[in-house]
């Protein structure tokens, strides 16, 4: 037998025996890969809820705000009236016109005098800050509960649309900011025709549309 053919014949012999060291390693790494996953799902990295997002926390809100590793430290917080809320070790803090990402980096910087290193979790379980009044010649006068941030054509939606004889052209929306209001102007017959839309703006909570 010539030395080629003795090596393939070595080799085909061997190719079975060979198969089965690579079926046993890939075996072996899907059993650590396995062994591994409820670590990763253990840590703080992985099984941090991202909170984000532009919203801003509302009066009445509900918030879910958790510390990993600390039991004591994981409630559900309602948003009072004047806007503040009460936790564990940080005391009154105020939520009203901060993002969850916000309130969870000052509460974080807080417990740093009594947790080293402390992962937060703040997330906003139920909306019912971000509210709107819609008053005067409309079909369904009120104040709207909104999980979303809408505009004034959106709102004066929700409210059933005008009657027939509200004053089209002369809708104003009073806004209360730092304990002032102000006075801003809409005019619908524009804003149907395409023309200033600007003035469609994006309504805040407690904003009033009062349609004459």
């Amino acid at each position: 037998m010539r030395r080629s053919d003795k090596f393939h014949a070595t080799m085909a012999s061997k190719l079975p025996l060979l198969m089965k060291k690579i079926a046993f390693n890939i075996i072996v790494s899907v059993c650590f890969i396995a062994t591994l996953s409820p670590v990763l799902a253990d840590s703080p990295v992985i099984n941090q809820v991202v909170s984000g997002g532009e919203y801003e926390i509302g009066p009445e809100d509900l918030l879910d705000i958790s510390v990993w590793k600390e039991k004591d430290l994981q409630k559900e917080v309602l948003v009072r009236p004047d806007g503040w809320i009460t936790f564990p070790l940080v005391g009154n803090i105020e939520a009203k016109g901060k993002t969850a990402l916000q309130l969870q980096e000052e509460i974080t910087q807080w417990l740093k005098q009594y947790i080293p290193n402390p992962v937060v979790s703040v997330s906003v379980k139920k909306i019912a800050g971000y509210k709107i009044f819609v008053i005067g010649r409309v079909n369904k006068p009120g104040d709207y509960v909104i999980g979303r941030y809408i505009d004034v054509l959106q709102a004066l939606s929700l409210a059933g649309g005008l009657t027939p004889f509200a004053e089209e052209g002369n809708i104003k929306i009073v806004r209360k900011q730092n304990g002032k209001e102000t006075i801003l102007r809409f005019n619908y017959a524009e804003v149907k025709k395409g023309r200033r839309l600007e003035q469609n703006i994006t309504l805040q909570s407690g904003d009033v549309i009062i349609v004459p």
